[in-house]
């Protein structure tokens, strides 16, 4: 399966300004994933998708290949991801150079390993789904059957629609959230129905280790006293 493996970086952040090259333990965060990606025995082809000059000259100099500057309409504080996508797998469309999937790495998941990349891919592959997302456990008490919605008349109804709760933390179905660390997509999907799940999504469970996901300053905290206990 030739599987295109795509790091989208744009610009502009402004919770944490500069943040996909800003040093982190003296590195850019951009080459934490750069470098678990090169790695890999399943990506036929690794990927820049950035409409910024200056992360693409971070790109270049660690040797991660930017075939494009991605449009600025793509690039916006609001754009979804799905179309980031599509406009990667079109440019190499048009060049007749095809690829059965898509792999999406986020560089604000900077713990990931090529070891659990690489189990993702091939359970992905093995699964014959439309896609694979990694995901994390929904903690207990935020489990949605213990959980409420506000209906019409201003009260509290059960979010799964249930009438009655489920008393015993023991008896809750176990429940998973997306953690955005990994998204694997077949192309056809992708293009074809205009989806990054598909009809049959699969999963795997990301380990403990990697709870990080930045997207404010005190998410960057975290990431750095991540690396200095494990210095420790």
């Amino acid at each position: 399966m030739r599987i295109l493996g795509i790091i989208p970086a744009r610009g502009g952040s402004k919770t944490v300004p500069g943040k996909n090259i800003k040093l982190l333990d003296g590195k850019p965060l951009l080459q934490y994933t750069v470098d678990v990606a090169n790695k890999s025995e399943y990506l036929s082809k690794l990927i820049l998708s950035s409409d910024d000059d200056a992360i693409i000259k971070v790109a270049q100099k660690l040797n991660l290949e930017v075939p494009f500057k991605r449009p600025s309409d793509l690039a916006q504080d609001n754009s979804p991801t799905l179309p980031v996508i599509q406009h990667a797998l079109n440019f190499y469309k048009k060049q007749g150079i095809q690829f059965d999937a898509v792999c999406l790495l986020q560089v604000t998941s900077p713990f990931k390993t090529t070891r659990f990349l690489d189990e993702a891919i091939k359970k992905f592959i093995e699964s014959d789904t439309d896609a694979l997302v990694s995901v994390k456990k929904v903690p207990d008490e935020y489990n949605p059957h213990w959980t409420f919605k506000v209906n019409d008349t201003g009260n509290l109804i059960i979010s799964t629609g249930e009438n009655n709760i489920i008393p015993r933390r023991q008896d809750l179905p176990v429940t998973y959230h997306r953690d955005g660390i990994i998204y694997l997509t077949k192309t056809d999907v992708v293009l074809e129905q205009d989806s990054l799940y598909g009809n049959t999504l699969t999963y795997i469970q990301s380990p403990l280790h990697v709870d990080v996901n930045i997207d404010t300053m005190a998410d960057w905290v975290k990431a750095e006293n991540y690396l200095k206990s494990n210095k420790k």
